[in-house]
């Protein structure tokens, strides 16, 4: 089973920053689409921000747009998605995706199941 790795979260302070990243240990994922999706207990898993592989477009929930952003390292195959101005309704647990394709629409980009692995979840909480 193909594991995708997250790290990086943790515990700021309202308007406080923080950089999630995610790599593929075991598979090369450098050329597909990656993409970040959060949960909170009691709702279902929302779209944050994806990247597709060969033109790295990007696709952003409009909550976080103007305040995330998501970039990937094609040398590393990861990639990192830097949080500003966070809020205490981004509080979620963040989970990476991979989709085994390069390219998304923008529809598919914010449907979770358009992709075929995922992270296990890190935590980040905003406090006020």
């Amino acid at each position: 089973q193909v594991q995708l790795v997250e790290f990086g979260g943790g515990s700021v302070q309202a308007g406080g920053s923080l950089r999630l990243s995610c790599t593929a240990p075991e598979r090369d994922f450098s050329g597909r689409a990656w993409a970040w999706f959060r949960q909170t207990p009691g709702k279902e898993r929302e779209f944050v921000a994806a990247i597709t592989g060969s033109s790295s477009t990007t696709y952003y929930a409009d909550s976080v747009k103007g305040r995330f952003t998501l970039s990937r390292n094609y040398n590393k195959n990861m990639v990192d998605l830097q949080m500003a101005a966070l809020n205490t309704g981004d509080t979620a647990v963040y989970f990476c995706a991979v989709h085994y394709l390069p390219e998304l629409s923008s529809t598919q980009a914010m449907n979770e199941h358009t992709y075929e692995f995922w992270g296990q979840g890190t935590q980040v909480t905003v406090s006020s």
